[in-house]
């Protein structure tokens, strides 16, 4: 025995059949990339975050210089026996370093402080457009300094290394190609 489905009702049959009806549990299965973090003080940095920016430490913003042959200070003090730096240059990359840090210290407080104050905007729930382009025109120009500081760093420190001692740095840092031109000998 056959069953006549009028073609409408196979349809809807067919379509219930595809899609299973929704449920609250089906709501779990969504992507959630910041579930626990709306409980952080500035919902955009955690912890480690705010910890890195008032530390003055590099954050990842010179990743331009230092994975093309533009080595940074810090890591250059921490490698200055295997890179055999005389003492002259390591005064000298020693000097880049604390003022690129105390530097670093300063902007990244501010930045911080600048993210706090969006933060607050937002959580008032009282937020504008031209309050919003104050508070990222702000958050902006301060991690840019922050990048230029740490740049800056980079690019003052390479001049300093022989060719070799680049050579030596990226090899020590992992980047078995990387590139050893920052600052001609």
């Amino acid at each position: 025995m056959f069953l006549i489905i009028p073609p409408r009702a196979a349809a809807i049959i067919g379509a219930c059949l595809c899609f299973p009806p929704f449920s609250f549990s089906s709501a779990a299965q969504l992507h959630q990339p910041y579930a626990g973090e709306q409980s952080r003080a500035v919902k955009s940095l955690s912890q480690s975050d705010i910890d890195d920016l008032l530390a003055g430490r590099g954050w990842g913003l010179a990743k331009p210089a230092e994975l093309n042959g533009y080595p940074g200070p810090a890591h250059v003090l921490e490698a200055a026996d295997e890179l055999q730096l005389s003492s002259q240059t390591r005064a000298q990359v020693e000097a880049i370093h604390a003022a690129m840090t105390a530097e670093a210290r300063r902007l990244g407080a501010l930045y911080v402080e600048a993210e706090r104050r969006l933060e607050g905007a937002f959580s008032s729930g009282n937020v504008g457009a031209a309050e919003l382009e104050t508070l990222l025109s702000e958050a902006g120009s301060l991690r840019a300094g922050l990048r230029r500081v740490h740049l800056k760093a980079h690019l003052d420190t390479a001049p300093l290394l022989t060719r070799h001692q680049k050579m030596l740095y990226a090899r020590l840092r992992g980047y078995e190609t990387g590139h050893a031109h920052g600052g001609h000998d």
